[in-house]
């Protein structure tokens, strides 16, 4: 007995070295894709109303088509069986298979119709390729050890390393794609690049689980386990799960609130407000996303000594302020770097409490697994597994609706669509960037021909009312449902793993 609990040990701590490092590069990948992509057609793309509405229900149609088909895919992999287990061959393909597909939607150059239905094939592609790696990585947590404290290790050190691959990225992109540091002078060249590097960059970091990692394998199934695939049962195994369905709306709820700052309204605000400069934005996120590092670190420590429910109302508490924060730049006049910094230390406060959201949601999600084998006899973990992403893939196909008829509500698009056509001009060498960078400050803060131009008080207050104001009601309504209806506290879940434990 002493020797297996020695080996587990030595297999955990190698899980734990390698595991985690493996989604730096898909989190790098994700960050490109679900922050930066409608920006990148915005202000490359001149569209019309119709091209924009149907990128917009592009996007949307591609993202519920791609959160309904992660239950499937979890389905899919809790039947795959080979000798390199049934969450590696999925990895491996869909890493690969994503790079493909990014590389090109940042690199072909198309305009008008050509452009929207060359982006709705590869949007489509992208949503097939990256749920195959995403919901065979974060299904491996439960088959890597059911310990909670392990399992919080696991999952606090993968988030850690996601969250240095989704902020590099979110600090690198703007800051080497707009303003004067683009690289090549030019919006889309630069975009071209850093897709590049991202394509590259992901499998190499995949390689890390795919060669380091050991997983605990069950390989006694029933002869009804073995049975074909049929998409009834996976919606049933989830339904009747009831703090799985719990835990999934309140976490589609929490997701809503905490994209729309990096699904574009941030960026946008900030370049109306402060000016047509990436470096500004890469400062927000990092000092924005700075707090949170200290939860990916000591989170695991955290949660053992205050509850699960009593973190969520401390950080809802710490968010709200964050938000109140957020909203006394309307007080204040100009446009200086005062009333940015007091945006940006509001944002921190925020970002802290709702990146304490995700980890306690993904842990509750998980935790759902010994649940469903205490009800119904099967753990099904990569069908539950699979419930994360694609609640936040749900969440960010309302964040591009959100975030669309916000644009179209206070009349963004006609700024953007004004930017595109510079830096079309600029990439093309018909201007200069310099004069690239003055007639786009010109279209943001000039006078054109003695005629007041540039963006309204009342179109950038309309952007930021819709990135603190909406977060914070959803934030606090997914903490009240929490409370509510979520019973799989830590006494709960360690009373069910021994229950489980005694009857092995």
């Amino acid at each position: 007995m002493r020797t297996a609990n020695l080996i587990n040990e030595k297999v955990t701590k190698k899980n734990l070295r390698y595991f985690p490092l493996g989604t730096i590069g898909r989190d790098a990948v994700y960050c490109l894709i679900n922050s930066y992509l409608l920006t990148f057609v915005l202000f490359t793309h001149s569209l019309n109303g119709a091209q924009i509405a149907a990128i917009t229900g592009i996007m949307i149609a591609a993202r519920v088509f791609d959160a309904l088909n992660d239950p499937v895919m979890g389905n899919i992999i809790e039947r795959t069986h080979s000798k390199y287990g049934k969450f590696k061959p999925w990895l491996a393909v869909g890493g690969v298979s994503t790079s493909v597909v990014i590389y090109l939607l940042f690199n072909v150059r198309l305009e008008g119709w050509r452009f929207v239905w060359f982006f709705g094939f590869l949007y489509f592609a992208f949503s097939i390729t990256y749920t195959m790696s995403d919901i065979s990585y974060w299904g491996m947590i439960p088959a890597l050890g059911s310990d909670a404290d392990a399992r919080n290790r696991f999952t606090s050190r993968a988030t850690l390393c996601a969250g240095i691959g989704g902020t590099l990225a979110a600090i690198l992109i703007p800051l080497f794609t707009t303003g004067s540091g683009a690289i090549g002078g030019s919006t889309a060249v630069a975009y071209g690049w850093i897709a590049l590097i991202i394509a590259i960059l992901g499998p190499l970091f995949i390689l890390f689980p795919l060669l380091g990692v050991q997983e605990h394998r069950e390989e006694a199934r029933t002869a009804k386990e073995r049975e074909k695939f049929s998409l009834k049962n996976v919606f049933k195994t989830i339904a009747r799960n009831d703090q799985l369905v719990w835990a999934s709306v309140i976490f589609l709820i929490q997701q809503v609130g905490n994209g729309l700052v990096i699904g574009g309204l941030g960026s946008t605000y900030i370049y109306f407000t402060f000016g047509y400069n990436g470096g500004l934005y890469s400062l927000f996120t990092t000092v924005g996303m700075s707090a949170t590092a200290f939860l990916m670190i000591f989170y695991p420590a955290i949660s053992r000594r205050i509850s699960r429910k009593k973190l969520m109302g401390i950080m809802a508490a710490v968010s709200t302020a964050g938000y109140v924060m957020m909203l006394v730049p309307l007080l204040l006049s100009g446009s200086g770097m005062g009333k940015f910094w007091v945006l940006v230390i509001g944002y921190m406060l925020s970002n802290f409490g709702q990146y304490s959201y995700y980890l306690i949601m993904m842990i509750s999600i998980m935790n759902t697994v010994e649940y469903n084998e205490y009800r119904f006899g099967v753990r099904d973990e990569g069908i539950i597994t699979s419930l994360r992403p694609f609640i936040t893939k749900m969440a960010s196909a309302l964040i591009v609706a959100v975030t669309s008829a916000t644009y179209l509500l206070f009349g963004v698009t006609g700024y953007t669509n004004q930017i595109s056509d510079l830096e079309q001009q600029c990439a093309q060498g018909f201007i200069s960037e310099e004069q690239k960078l003055t007639r786009i400050s010109d279209v943001i803060f000039g006078t054109t021909g003695g005629a007041q131009s540039g963006v309204l008080s009342w179109q950038s207050t309309g952007l930021l009312v819709m990135m603190t104001v909406l977060p914070c009601a959803l934030l606090l309504i997914s903490y009240f449902l929490y409370q509510k209806k979520y019973k799989l506290d830590e006494d709960e879940y360690d009373r069910i793993c021994e229950n489980l434990h005694r009857n092995v």
